[in-house]
């Protein structure tokens, strides 16, 4: 959580007053600790501060761009980060939405099948030898299952539309006994009592009065109004099954939702639990600007895992803190009721006054000197090498 420019072993060390980034790289790569228990501790932690019985669990994906083919998982791929296909590596999020705040529980990296299919590259990053090829949904329904038997409570899942297709996810949440609310693409396909009909072509046969106004949630301009409405479908299976869209009130665009409920819920519970996706963008954007989520520079699975898991610690440390300062819940405002002074204590806020009030490091000329030499005589033999390799190649 150091307020750094660019956070890395290199950086941290410096700002911790190590001499050289040796132990804090070894803590990554070749100390004997087990993420995977840390990752337990971090469900613990969540659970004893957010957990709720109609807690949320949100899937969603998000890339890091990187330069070259070693590190682990890169490939040329799309990724919502730069919006196009780049040479990315690629990782799925489980998150946790529960008692008014979100924070990450787990996350598993995304191995192409040109990864998984080559294994000299896949012992060259360290990658364990019976990992196999795995879409982004059964991903998500490895953490998710890893997240129930590990004491999550929860009563939906949601997602975009790569998890909302994904028939397999959706079957295996129901034999789990949650719910879902799950994007769809407008040219999916349900079954009515009409027939097998697009999403899209239900939508536009609606009339006037199947549309119920109502919020998503609030948002950082308000509340989020849109038009909604729900359609019972026929599917395999017990539970309340339908298709829920969202109707943009200005542009007219449409959203669409698959949705299961063990039992039947109200419409707006169903919009409530489609609010809550959106929350995942801000925990990325959080993750990446306070905990350095994305400034792994790292190369193997092993260090990449350890990195993550730290990142979501730290994450997860914010927001408990954030949420055991917000105020409870203001009553409805008098016309003339003065707005209080000061707005609730923010994750931005709660890191700068902890690292201020806690961890501000002085460091004396001669120290930040020798680490200025230090990285130039690093940086000097990196363009050296770069050189010979440019030499043999011309």
């Amino acid at each position: 959580m150091a307020e750094l420019p660019r956070l890395n072993c290199w950086t941290l060390a410096e700002h911790a007053g190590h001499a050289t980034p040796d132990a804090l790289q070894h803590l990554l790569g070749r100390a004997k600790w087990d993420a995977d228990a840390i990752r337990d501790d971090l469900r613990g932690y969540v659970m004893e501060h957010l957990g709720d019985v109609g807690g949320v669990l949100v899937v969603d994906e998000t890339g890091d761009v990187k330069k070259g083919n070693a590190t682990v998982g890169v490939q040329r791929q799309y990724t919502g980060t730069a919006g196009r296909i780049e040479n990315a590596q690629v990782a799925v999020y489980l998150v946790y939405a529960g008692r008014g705040a979100c924070t990450f529980l787990d996350r598993a990296l995304y191995l192409p099948k040109c990864w998984t299919s080559d294994p000299a590259r896949m012992t060259a990053a360290g990658v364990p030898d019976d990992t196999q090829f795995a879409t982004k949904p059964a991903l998500a329904r490895q953490m998710i299952d890893a997240a129930l038997d590990g004491g999550v409570t929860a009563a939906y899942v949601t997602g975009d539309e790569v998890y909302g297709a994904d028939t397999a996810l959706r079957t295996g949440l129901q034999e789990r006994g949650l719910g879902y609310v799950l994007a769809v693409a407008r040219s999916h396909r349900v079954r009515t009592r009409i027939g097998q009909r697009r999403a899209i072509d239900l939508a536009v046969r609606l009339p006037g009065h199947a549309w119920q106004r109502l919020s998503a949630g609030h948002g950082a301009h308000g509340e989020r109004w849109y038009d909604w409405t729900w359609i019972d479908i026929h599917e395999h299976g017990a539970g309340c099954h339908g298709l829920l869209i969202r109707r943009n009130r200005s542009s007219g665009q449409m959203a669409f939702y698959r949705t299961c409920t063990p039992r039947p819920v109200p419409l707006a519970e169903l919009v409530r639990v489609a609010g809550i996706r959106w929350n995942v963008e801000e925990d990325f954007q959080t993750g990446k600007e306070l905990t350095a989520l994305d400034e792994h520079q790292v190369r193997r699975w092993t260090s990449w895992h350890r990195w993550t898991i730290l990142a979501m610690l730290a994450h997860a440390f914010l927001t408990v803190i954030t949420a055991q300062q917000r105020p409870p819940e203001p009553q409805a405002l008098a016309p003339d009721t003065p707005l209080p002074a000061l707005i609730p204590l923010t994750r931005n806020e709660i890191r700068h006054l902890f690292i201020q009030l806690a961890h501000h490091i002085q460091h004396t000329a001669g120290f930040i000197l020798s680490w200025s030499i230090w990285r130039r005589h690093r940086q000097s033999g990196a363009r050296a090498a770069h050189y010979r390799r440019q030499a043999r190649n011309q």
